[in-house]
């Protein structure tokens, strides 16, 4: 196990350096001038525009430029703001602990409740509460994800009352629960009917039928032989989607006002900032790098053939 480990952990190095140069590249080296749009309709003058790519580096060929914006993200020295000349360390710190604590929470509740009703379904493959969840899954996948969120907010928090409509600068879990709902709506319909296919097809599986005929119980049978075998691709995925729930934040953010990763991010592509966005784009490679990893590693946990391949 210690050695798989070590061999996935190698296998993110190059990733995280490819996905990096790609960013940085895409902000800084392609068409276009961030420096000279600050200034908007009130062009900066050359001699300031000089200055400001001399202090953040605009100024060096490219290799030495991404070279020093590694270094950078290595010693936690992220730079400033173009605007401002804020502490970037300092914006991610008011950003990410708010995101992360959403992410998790929709991660939660797509995986709770995902793997709950699709187990059941899969289950009760055929009947009515698998038609259900089915077109249940289906109407969430369809509809877009601000729709989900604006009729939230009308029904459960304006309506009944029930939820604030939206969460503030300092959120806790009760203005979180209803955006946490709304960002994991689309993985929960997946989860749902991954569950559900996987419970279904290990039920007339040779394994169960042996498990059964050597007289285990139903119970150790659904739970430790289907239930287990059937959360090997359900895993994958929700390792992979903790990345994309941090990186797809930027609507539900916005529907329901929170100042965290995603309006950040946004604020930040319109007015230009570079720094920052490569700084954020960064840490989310890293997220989801991470992720991916403990899911690897979960994954041959859960079936160690996956070690030997």
């Amino acid at each position: 196990m210690v050695r798989y480990a070590g061999r996935r952990l190698l296998q993110m190095i190059p990733v995280f350096f490819g996905a990096t140069v790609l960013i940085y590249a895409m902000v800084f080296a392609l068409p276009g001038d961030p420096v000279a749009a600050l200034g908007g309709e009130r062009a900066l003058s050359p001699a300031v525009q000089d200055q400001i790519r001399a202090d953040y580096n605009l100024d060096k060929p490219f290799i030495v430029q991404y070279l020093l914006y590694l270094k950078g993200v290595f010693t936690l020295d992220l730079g400033t703001t173009l605007r401002g000349s804020r502490p970037i360390i300092d914006v991610l710190a008011g950003a990410y602990p708010v995101t992360i604590k959403l992410a998790f929470m929709a991660l939660t509740f797509e995986a709770v409740a995902g793997i709950a009703v699709g187990f059941i379904a899969g289950v009760r493959k055929g009947r009515w509460f698998d038609a259900t969840a089915l077109v249940m899954s289906l109407v969430v996948i369809a509809v877009p994800t601000f729709v989900i969120g604006f009729l939230l907010q009308f029904f459960i928090g304006v309506r009944l009352g029930w939820l604030p409509v939206t969460a503030g600068n300092s959120p806790g879990f009760r203005e979180l629960l209803m955006p946490a709902v709304v960002l994991g709506a689309v993985s929960f319909a997946y989860v749902l009917r991954l569950t559900r296919t996987e419970v279904a097809e290990n039920l007339s599986a040779d394994y169960v039928r042996t498990a059964r005929a050597k007289g285990l119980s139903g119970f150790r049978v659904m739970v430790v032989h289907v239930l287990r075998n059937s959360l090997v691709p359900v895993i994958t995925f929700l390792g992979a989607d903790l990345g994309a729930l941090m990186g797809g934040a930027i609507v539900t953010e916005g529907i329901f006002n929170i100042n965290g990763v995603g309006g950040t991010l946004y604020k930040a592509i319109l007015q230009g900032e570079g720094p920052t966005v490569v700084s954020f784009t960064t840490v989310l490679i890293l997220v989801f790098v991470v992720s991916n990893l403990v899911v690897d590693l979960l994954y041959a946990a859960l079936d160690p053939r996956i070690r030997y391949a």
